[in-house]
């Protein structure tokens, strides 16, 4: 017996929408805990290299393992969900995510922090596919804005504690940091898993056809969707999007140590704070707003129509960024411009998603999908062998902006009329 809504609703009775609603609200709760697992990381960066002396590309490539075990095992994770229902991949991925960082708390060497960040990814990873998997099930008459409010918990979840951790990093040190905030965020998850659910055959509207929004009718099988050549363009254009705003995540710090504007006080919107903790604030709140914005846009104007105008957006951001964010306030403001132009994938990327292959095995499907942020994730190292071999971060801005318009101009061209086929021919199946 799964741990649906059996024994309380009949399977084929439409539930309200203030229950989809809340477990939608459940959802989003569980992705603001896990969120500092990866937007976190950066407040720690200089410290640890700082007690013990190893250099920055080395001690990033915990955050790439942490990316890649939270993407690469969602599609297990979403394949438990579908059969089992979401309780119990959820209940082990708060245990995961504390231990994950009670382990960073006792680690005195790199590879302490690698396994670390890799437990943590693995339980940061199961929260995260299945609340963006029940999302997609819950709402396809609101397919962009579900999976984009879902995704923005995960996004903005992280602004109200950027102070606080570095606050506390300050006054008690990074090891008590990783240790209390772990703990904390993971034993909340386990308490929210025993509240949520996924539905049932008829507790949903049916698939949404209009000129704009195109949803199967067939539900595609997981391999099935990895053999269909579409699935790969999809992912093309996720790991061209995912890279560069990986690289700003994870080192949105160091970026702004190296152009010697991290400690310079900003004044913006009546509010003054340091550069960093300026722009880190900005950011998550800007990286979460994004998702359920162009998620709702995408419902009405398509996806693959806001793919092209937000994609070309983050390009000329990141671009902008490079030319002009060595003056702190417009680091603040152009970092904010490129997180609110990347983290639409979250929403978009899902969504269309499902909508192509179908909604029966959705954490799954859009599981496969989201491994595309564990490729991207490896091209972070990357970014920094490349800063530090030239002593700039020339490279690594441009061929990220060039990324950018590349998916983009992917999404008009090549995605989005031949996306009409495949659904069009999966009607006449």
């Amino acid at each position: 017996m799964t741990d649906t809504v059996q024994g309380t609703l009949p399977a084929t009775a439409r539930v309200s929408d203030a229950y989809r609603w809340t477990q939608l609200a459940v959802g989003v709760a569980l992705m603001v805990m896990v969120a500092n697992y990866q937007y976190g990381w950066t407040f720690f960066v200089p410290d640890i290299q700082k007690k013990f002396g190893w250099d920055r590309a080395s001690i990033q490539w915990a955050f790439t393992l942490f990316v890649l075990f939270e993407t690469w095992l969602v599609p297990v994770e979403g394949w438990i969900v579908d059969k089992f229902g979401p309780r119990l991949v959820v209940l082990a991925g708060g245990i995961f995510c504390a231990l994950g960082w009670v382990i960073n708390s006792q680690a005195t060497s790199l590879n302490g922090y690698y396994f670390g960040m890799i437990i943590a990814g693995v339980g940061a990873g199961a929260v995260y596919g299945t609340c963006v998997g029940n999302a997609l099930k819950w709402f396809p008459d609101k397919r962009g804005l579900a999976a984009g409010i879902t995704a923005a918990g995960f996004g903005a979840g992280s602004a109200l504690t950027v102070a606080p951790i570095q606050a506390m990093i300050k006054g008690s040190g990074f090891q008590s940091t990783f240790l209390y905030f772990g703990l904390g965020q993971g034993i909340i998850v386990v308490i929210l898993a025993f509240f949520f659910f996924a539905p049932m055959s008829g507790q949903v509207p049916a698939p949404v056809q209009t000129a704009n929004i195109q949803q199967t009718r067939r539900n595609y099988l997981p391999t099935e969707v990895m053999r269909h050549p579409i699935f790969w363009l999809m992912y093309l254009m996720f790991v061209l999007v995912g890279a560069g705003g990986l690289m700003v995540t994870a080192n949105l710090k160091p970026i702004a140590v190296d152009w010697k504007v991290d400690n310079v006080s900003v004044t913006l919107m009546a509010m003054t704070m340091t550069t960093v903790t300026f722009a880190a604030t900005i950011d998550r709140v800007l990286n979460g707003l994004t998702r359920p914005f162009f998620g709702w846009i995408s419902d009405m104007i398509g996806r693959e129509n806001t793919m092209f105008i937000a994609f070309g957006l983050e390009g000329v951001g990141i671009w902008a960024l490079y030319m002009l964010g060595h003056d702190p306030v417009w680091f603040v403001i152009l970092s904010g411009l490129v997180f609110f132009a990347w983290g639409e994938i979250y929403s978009l990327f899902p969504s269309t998603c499902t909508d192509t292959f179908g909604s029966k095995f959705a954490t799954t499907n859009a599981g496969l999908l989201y491994t595309a942020k564990g490729t991207a994730s490896l091209l972070v190292p990357v970014a920094n062998y490349m800063q530090q071999s030239s002593g700039s971060w020339d490279r690594v801005f441009l061929i990220a902006a060039a990324a950018n318009i590349l998916a983009s101009l992917l999404a008009i061209i090549v995605l989005k009329p031949w996306r009409k086929k495949v659904v069009a021919a999966s009607q006449l199946a």
